[in-house]
């Protein structure tokens, strides 16, 4: 992970994002432990506190469960999973259109030029 965090936003949110990302990138699978919080801090250069609201916000959403004494795992309900991808390309696309939308094109400019995209893409990997 690196260490460095944009100021327009939260360092915990930063964090959750990544470890979300992680997750659905299989480099974090069901059932892994994270590191301790204070290993975390250490790992991301931030303090144990803001990893710690990290984990309770992620432990909020049952993406993480904490098991006393154990640690913090990696939720094995794949439900969640499956609700956090749906979450993730949902923002993407609405960052991607809002952005596109500052610059003047119509959604039907937009729909056209992703397609167009879209479909490079897949004859780029025949």
């Amino acid at each position: 992970m690196t260490d460095t965090f944009q100021s327009s936003q939260p360092i915990y949110s930063q964090l959750a994002d990544r470890i979300k990302k992680q997750i659905l990138r299989g480099e974090l699978k069901s059932g892994d432990k994270l590191p301790s919080v204070r290993e975390m801090g250490i790992l991301v250069s931030v303090n144990p506190n803001t990893v710690q609201r990290t984990y309770r916000e992620l432990e909020g959403v049952g993406i993480v469960e904490t098991k006393r004494g154990q640690g913090t795992f990696v939720t094995e309900r794949e439900e969640i999973f499956t609700m956090m991808r749906e979450q993730l390309k949902q923002e993407g696309i609405s960052q991607f259109v809002k952005g596109m939308h500052e610059m003047g094109y119509s959604n039907e400019e937009i729909a056209a030029g992703l397609q167009a995209f879209l479909k490079n893409e897949s004859e780029g990997k025949k």
